[in-house]
């Protein structure tokens, strides 16, 4: 990676992969969720299910991000207790992606910025998530209690 335009871009992609993750999972466990033959209340189950499945999708998402940046940049590392595998970089975006933080592996170079975006990115979707069910457990609660589906 050349310039800082590349990262740029590079950056937003991956970004725009786990975003569109997210909004598919969402939009299908909405359409999904009304139309299952099981009580309300597990319903709700099968909705966090759904999307915790979605995160770890988006982290997979970033860790590859990580791992293509880390081969394709000089300037990017990751330093500390880091192996350079694939399941380091996971390991990593589990930490960025859910707001943790640095622990064991440190970024250096442009890989710095794309960890900066993951934590805000993970922390938009992680409120995206609690919004949807919310709204989801309030239909389907409130059916419940009505004895109705």
């Amino acid at each position: 990676m050349d310039s800082l335009a590349t990262v740029f871009i590079f950056n937003g992609v991956v970004i725009g992969i786990a975003v569109l993750v997210h909004y598919e999972a969402l939009y299908r466990l909405a359409l999904l969720l009304p139309k299952l033959r099981i009580p309300p209340r597990f319903r709700v189950l099968v909705g966090v299910a759904g999307a915790f499945m979605a995160h770890v999708a988006e982290v997979w998402v970033f860790a590859v991000g990580y791992l293509l940046m880390l081969k394709w940049d000089a300037g990017s590392k990751l330093g500390g207790n880091f192996d350079g595998s694939l399941l380091d970089c996971s390991y990593f975006s589990f930490t960025n992606y859910t707001s943790l933080g640095f622990g064991d592996i440190e970024p250096f170079g442009h890989v710095r910025f794309l960890a900066g975006l993951e934590g805000l990115t993970g922390l938009i979707l992680i409120a995206w998530t609690a919004s949807f069910m919310y709204i989801e457990m309030q239909k389907f609660w409130l059916a419940d209690r009505d004895g109705s589906s």
